[in-house]
């Protein structure tokens, strides 16, 4: 007896010798992957905060050789400028992401309802946008001569609503929500929209954070359709277009450098360009800690369920 007991014993305590070299292993693996996914914002923000004349002469650098702040001096040398374009871009992102998270909520769960008739063919001709679309030319016309949003702000916030990937990705995971829950509802009196608010909505909350993440980051980076749609005789313009602008446009550099009475080869070109990347991502890497959580169990549980 007390031979079988040492063996148990021996064979727990390999176990647990095996399951800390495995938890170790993933541990070291796991923070690696996460060194690899810091070290690059950290090279940029520390070649931001490094002079010109260092980045020249030694390259881009973790800590700054020599620190200075001009960079940013000049990007933020026009503020009213700076923070309308911010508001702009805040006010696109917030209202596409509330609008477009209750259409794909709602399409999403309207089309995995197996009492809704026409939900495989309009399954497809989602899915069908995926594979083919009209072009640049014709998607312009529309914007411009059929609508006529050209210097609208809607021009960029309309496109952006819908995606087919997130609609699929939604219809995944309210999928599985057993329809039990909504049958039973029905038979209490509920209507759809009630069902769809108190019961569909509360239990879909990891795949309505992944889904709001994905929708606003991808307003935030938006600078195609208002180089499209927005011209330069609006006052204020969306952050990436004007940062891009700011970069981009040799007048904004000539004018940058008389403004401050610096010589144009001084103009902190390289710096500036990390200035700008750590200006337009400041915002998203403060707010992604708060739904990172339901961003992975929203991923996780629409790709194992689905």
């Amino acid at each position: 007896m007390d031979m079988i007991d040492e063996k148990t014993q021996s064979s727990r305590r390999a176990t647990d010798r095996s399951g800390l070299i495995i938890r170790g292993i993933s541990y070291i693996c796991i923070g690696g992957f996460a060194l690899c996914c810091l070290l690059p914002f950290l090279l940029v923000l520390g070649t931001s905060l490094t002079s010109e004349a260092a980045v020249k002469k030694y390259g881009f650098n973790f800590w700054p050789k020599e620190f200075s702040t001009f960079a940013y001096k000049i990007v933020l040398e026009n503020p009213g400028q700076i923070l309308g374009s911010y508001a702009v871009t805040m006010g696109i992102t917030i209202v596409g992401t509330a609008v477009g998270l209750l259409i794909v909520a709602m399409t999403g769960y309207a089309l995995q309802r197996p009492d809704f008739l026409f939900r495989n063919k309009i399954s497809f001709f989602i899915y069908f946008t995926t594979l083919f679309s009209g072009g640049l030319v014709p998607f312009y016309l529309l914007i411009t001569q059929y609508l006529h949003l050209k210097d609208n702000y809607l021009a960029v916030l309309l496109p952006g609503l819908l995606s087919p990937f997130l609609i699929i990705m939604m219809k995944s995971f309210v999928r599985s929500i057993p329809h039990a829950i909504t049958e039973s509802a029905k038979i209490d009196g509920a209507g759809d929209f009630t069902i769809f608010v108190k019961l569909i909505l509360p239990m879909t909350t990891p795949a309505l954070a992944t889904i709001g993440l994905f929708i606003a980051l991808g307003y935030w980076n938006e600078w195609y359709n208002s180089m499209l749609f927005l011209s330069a005789d609006m006052q204020y313009r969306p952050l990436q277009l004007y940062l891009y602008n700011v970069v981009t446009k040799a007048d904004a550099i000539r004018n940058s450098a008389a403004a401050s009475n610096v010589p144009l080869s001084d103009v902190p070109i390289e710096t500036m360009k990390m200035a700008i990347a750590v200006i337009a991502t400041g915002p998203v890497i403060l707010f992604y800690p708060f739904v990172q959580r339901y961003f992975i169990k929203g991923i996780t549980v629409g790709a194992v369920k689905g």
